[in-house]
């Protein structure tokens, strides 16, 4: 073989080996990139919590306790209220006005009760007196002096000066009877006008954060109508669901730790306490995610815990055992 086609063959190999071992390099990175990928799935897949959920808070609504023009009603949506704070005023116009009305007639009522000592203090006198009469009587007809029958007249005056008294005694009685019973009528609706008074302030029962506002200042409320929803954002509990294989390892009042997902890998733990177990179980909701996706039924738990501010309503969270 001449020099020249000699040397062309060994270019064309060196070539040929060169593509091949290219080629071997680009599998071997893509099977590198590959195998890269699936390890970092399989790490995905490895979960740190156990169950999840979302935050939930107890609700209140307040309603209105009296009929009438909200004459004041200061909350927003988001303010933060103590338990007990007057947030609005329901006019009070005719029910002030009902009062001092009572309170006129009550004053009647006790200008007209009796003073029972002056009004028999005549009649005793009269009695007393004709009793030492009486005994005078006595004396004188013992003594021979008098006939018996002015001692029997004697008696007899007495006799009926102490029926007048025990009359006007009986009467006394009941005119000042009736006028005690009217008085505490009075009185006891005084009492019922002063609790409407009282219902007429509202005031939230519960401290906690307003997520809704039903009304506006100057509108007419009815009893029984809604005004406001207000939820305790600081004592908060995350319902979640578990299977029947997790079930064994909570327990009421076990201390577990709850987590809130912000997203982007962000989470917050917060210590939390189960305090409530369901005591049956029901049908995985669709929205509901749990370690083993072949059980078709799971057990409702609920977590306490104190929140910061940073977890809401609604958020998606876990639970770690």
């Amino acid at each position: 073989m001449p020099q020249k086609a000699k040397q062309l063959t060994i270019s064309v190999i060196n070539k040929r080996k060169n593509v091949i071992y290219m080629e071997r390099r680009r599998l071997f990175i893509v099977a590198t990139a590959a195998l890269s990928l699936a390890l970092a799935g399989c790490k995905d897949k490895q979960k740190d919590y156990d169950a999840t959920g979302t935050f939930e808070a107890t609700e209140t609504i307040v309603s209105a306790e009296q009929t009438g023009m909200l004459v004041e009603f200061t909350p927003s949506e988001g303010d933060e209220i103590a338990a007990g704070t007057e947030v609005g005023l329901i006019d009070t116009t005719q029910l002030q006005l009902r009062l001092r009305q009572l309170d006129a007639t009550k004053a009647v009522y006790n200008s007209q009760r009796p003073d029972m000592q002056k009004q028999v203090a005549a009649t005793r006198q009269q009695l007393q007196k004709a009793q030492q009469e009486q005994q005078r009587y006595k004396e004188l007809v013992a003594d021979g002096a008098a006939p018996s029958k002015m001692l029997d007249d004697a008696k007899n005056q007495v006799s009926v000066l102490q029926r007048q008294l025990d009359a006007q005694i009986s009467a006394l009685n009941t005119q000042l009877s009736t006028i005690s019973s009217q008085s505490t009528a009075v009185e006891a609706e005084k009492n019922l006008l002063r609790d409407q008074l009282r219902k007429c302030h509202i005031t939230v029962p519960t401290a906690g954060t307003v997520l809704e506002k039903y009304v506006e200042r100057g509108e007419f409320v009815a009893a029984g109508k809604p005004l406001l929803k207000i939820a305790d954002t600081h004592n908060m509990f995350i319902r979640a669901y578990i299977t029947s294989s997790q079930l064994q390892q909570l327990k009421v009042g076990q201390h577990v730790k709850v987590l809130a997902d912000f997203g982007g890998g962000q989470r917050k733990e917060f210590d939390g306490k189960v305090t409530w177990i369901s005591s049956r179980s029901e049908f995985t909701p669709k929205t509901i995610l749990t370690d083993d996706e072949r059980a078709d039924q799971v057990y409702a738990v609920k977590i306490a815990f104190e929140n910061n501010g940073e977890a809401k309503i609604g958020m998606y969270g876990q639970v770690r055992f």
